[in-house]
């Protein structure tokens, strides 16, 4: 690489050090904390043996590491939220072979955040080491004769330094809610159209819940006996959404060792027992929903876990926003909108690269009428 820049890849992510993969971070983001990557793969979650080998890209100028990005090898599509199984199967329809390919992401975690992290500095210098960092994921995939390179979740900010280097953009959609200066939850009901308004009333009755507990611990409130019942939750969604659930049991224990500040446990008691809960993590600005689970079903209890209890506390903590997750129009009437989210493909052959750019230019369409369309049917009231 030019100007005495050099890329190189890790296969541990513990062959960083915390504090220096964690000083590059741009803020405190928890998903691309060394601590979250650190307990995939320790736990054995994200390891060549479940098709996600760590390719950890490094960028180096002098001896001197000035950024690093999670990427890892890739021997299928699962647990990555932005769906290319159709593309896979035209390349290999036409005689290629799209597996195994890079991913530059947080494993089984749709959220938007850093995927280059560069450290502090001039915007100009940092996007300069986001640029090398974007050539530097191609050329890796060069060097070992890999199909494509697959970003996701990007920040809006970062998408240029990858269509600097010729990749393609992807548009698609999750359902944010946002914090305009709420100092209650009434405030924000307040913010809502009446029908609306009265809708998540009565979802939200008393009486709904007159046999639960619910209960919000974070850190070293988070016992073993938590993990063991949320885990119970987890599998069994996992199982019924996708099979096989991504994460084990030893993830939670290593995460809740290493970022227990940073996460927040929502779990639901009846007669003593646990029988629900949901998993978020929290930065300096967002909450982040990210797993649910329960082995009882009561009647608006999602909803009331997942959305509105993620609400109050991103209230009360004064949070900008909160991030619910993928999927998700049935969000729109309780509040969270329509927001775009990003990535970005590049395919080493250039006959299928075109092949993508065409149908990204007709998907792009088809994504912005939509999004335009739920625009038009927000819960707020109409200013």
């Amino acid at each position: 690489m030019t100007e005495d820049f050099t890329i190189r890849t890790v296969d541990k992510i513990r062959e960083i050090p915390s504090s220096l993969w964690n000083g590059l971070r741009p803020d405190d983001h928890p998903f691309v904390s060394h601590e979250f990557l650190s307990a995939l793969e320790e736990s054995g979650s994200a390891t060549s043996e479940t098709g996600w080998l760590p390719m950890h890209l490094v960028l180096e100028q002098n001896g001197n590491i000035l950024g690093v990005a999670p990427m890892y090898l890739k021997g299928h599509s699962q647990g990555e939220y932005v769906f290319d199984h159709s593309w896979a199967d035209a390349y290999e329809r036409a005689g290629g072979r799209y597996y195994p390919k890079l991913q530059l992401a947080v494993p089984f975690s749709p959220v938007t955040g850093p995927r280059f992290l560069c450290g502090h500095g001039p915007a100009e210098e940092l996007l300069h080491r986001k640029t090398l960092l974007a050539q530097g994921a191609k050329q890796v995939a060069v060097k070992y004769g890999l199909s494509s390179v697959h970003a996701t979740f990007l920040q809006k900010e970062d998408t240029k330094a990858f269509t600097d280097q010729d990749y393609l953009l992807r548009v698609g959609e999750q359902f944010h809610w946002f914090n305009d200066g709420y100092d209650t939850f009434d405030a924000f009901l307040n913010a809502l159209s009446s029908r609306k308004r009265k809708a998540i009333r009565k979802e939200r009755k008393p009486e709904n819940f007159a046999d639960l507990t619910f209960e919000t611990l974070t850190d070293k409130e988070i016992t073993s006996t938590h993990w063991d019942a949320f885990f119970e939750f987890y599998m069994d969604t996992g199982s019924r959404k996708w099979g096989i659930p991504y994460l084990n049991r030893e993830f939670f224990d290593i995460l809740g060792a290493t970022l227990g500040p940073q996460i927040v446990l929502m779990m639901v008691k009846r007669e003593g027992r646990y029988i629900a809960g949901a998993l978020n993590l929290v930065s300096q600005d967002c909450l982040y929903g990210r797993y649910w689970g329960c082995i009882e079903d009561h009647r608006f209890l999602h909803f009331e876990t997942c959305y509105y209890r993620a609400i109050e506390y991103a209230i009360e903590q004064k949070l900008d926003r909160v991030e619910a997750g993928a999927q998700g129009p049935h969000k729109l009437a309780r509040g969270y909108l329509p927001t775009k989210t990003y990535s970005a493909h590049w395919m080493q052959d250039p006959g299928f690269h075109d092949a993508i750019s065409d149908f990204l230019q007709r998907e792009t369409r088809h994504m912005d009428a939509e999004l335009a369309y739920l625009g038009k049917l927000s819960p707020f009231k109409k200013s």
